[in-house]
């Protein structure tokens, strides 16, 4: 065990962590078998054993960005994760069987959580802080970004694939008297969703992207003039990639334009990382430029790819701090285990954002091409 500790204690020391220091990047163990933990189960054993108490950290966030800017994920590596790997190879992680197994695990746990932690708007997803000074300003600054993008105009036909709460869905039909429909596969984000849009040209719809059909949607020989998607492509998985293109283009009219926002990889991968898979957001992933690139060629045209990945820590940071502030009014609903889970989730995505592991891309596609080039806008 002794042994166990020193390596875990050198590990941690070229990071600028100290075992049992006092900064507030360093970790206090509690659990002397945390050590062997670690060296066997890698990122799952860390993140459970923070779950189960075994260890603790002042700041979460600075503790995960030295890690990743150290690279010592890459130094603790266990046989234990290949399953995970493999499984990702064989079996299709994304497949439409499983399509809402995410929204039943993850939207699903209570929109009294998601009310707490998030904007006025219930955005989930980066917020564009270019310009703003909290988070009500920089989702809404991040809504009228992606309207101007795509060039909306009054009376277009819009689907927003994944919509979440309908914060897009209704943002565009109040501001750019857009006729919208949204649809997701969470069960609360919906019910929700239509009560947000009630009164306006909104339509939200629990169904997967699958079986998206413009006939049934929008009648016979119509299609949408614009299609968004933000922040649900990570769950769509690398082997549906392609399908997922294929279908938004199918689902737009000649001329029509695609925004697609996603976080981003630097490397391509085929398995998120097992505690994020088992704990978070199941059966997901994020995609590289590579992944992308191979999934839209032939199909669109690509106007802008415009990355603000930094915008994301200070959104994950307002987040976790909603979060502990409202905990006391929300916890009876959950345990003390699912408050360090949620935690360790909020702060370490903050954290690798923060070194700079993690992208957040807004990425401007047309159908053919715009006429005379895309003019970007930031």
């Amino acid at each position: 065990m002794y042994r166990i500790e020193e390596e875990i204690k050198s590990l941690l020391h070229t990071a600028g962590i100290e075992l049992n220091g006092t900064g507030e990047a360093d970790i206090q163990v509690t659990n002397p078998d945390f050590y062997k933990r670690v060296l066997q189960y890698g990122a799952l054993g860390l993140g459970e054993s923070y779950m189960d108490g075994w260890w603790d950290v002042k700041k979460p966030d600075d503790f995960f960005y030295r890690v990743l800017t150290a690279s010592l994920d890459e130094k603790i590596k266990n046989w234990r994760v290949l399953p995970n790997i493999w499984g990702a190879i064989i079996f299709n992680s994304g497949r439409k069987s499983k399509a809402f197994e995410i929204g039943k695990k993850h939207y699903d746990i209570g929109n009294s959580l998601f009310q707490k932690m998030l904007d006025k708007r219930m955005v989930y997803s980066c917020a564009y802080w270019k310009d703003a000074q909290n988070l009500d300003q920089a989702q809404e600054a991040k809504l009228e970004l992606i309207c101007r993008k795509m060039n909306l105009q009054p009376g277009m036909k819009v689907l927003d694939v994944g919509c979440g709460w309908g914060s897009f869905c209704r943002y565009a039909a109040e501001k750019y008297a857009a006729n919208v429909i949204g649809i997701t596969v969470s069960k609360e984000q919906a019910e929700l969703a239509k009560e947000n849009c009630k009164g306006l040209p909104v339509e939200i719809i629990l169904q997967d992207y699958r079986n998206l059909n413009t006939e049934t949607l929008l009648g016979a020989g119509n299609y949408f003039d614009r299609v968004v998607s933000v922040g649900m492509i990570e769950h769509v998985g690398y082997k549906n990639y392609r399908t997922y293109m294929e279908i938004i283009h199918r689902s737009l009219k000649e001329g029509g334009m695609f925004l697609l926002q996603t976080i981003g990889r630097n490397n391509s991968v085929v398995a998120s990382d097992p505690w994020t898979d088992k704990y978070i957001f199941p059966n997901s992933m994020t995609p590289s430029i590579k992944q992308l690139g191979a999934s839209i060629e032939n199909l669109f045209v690509m106007e802008d790819w415009h990355n603000f990945g930094v915008d994301y820590e200070k959104t994950l940071m307002v987040w976790a701090e909603n979060f502990e502030e409202s905990w006391d009014e929300i916890k009876s609903d959950y345990d003390e285990r699912f408050y360090r889970m949620w935690r360790y989730y909020l702060l370490s995505f903050a954290g690798s954002f923060r070194a700079r592991r993690n992208q957040l891309w807004q990425i401007v596609l047309s159908k053919n091409g715009v006429p005379n080039g895309y003019q970007p806008i930031r």
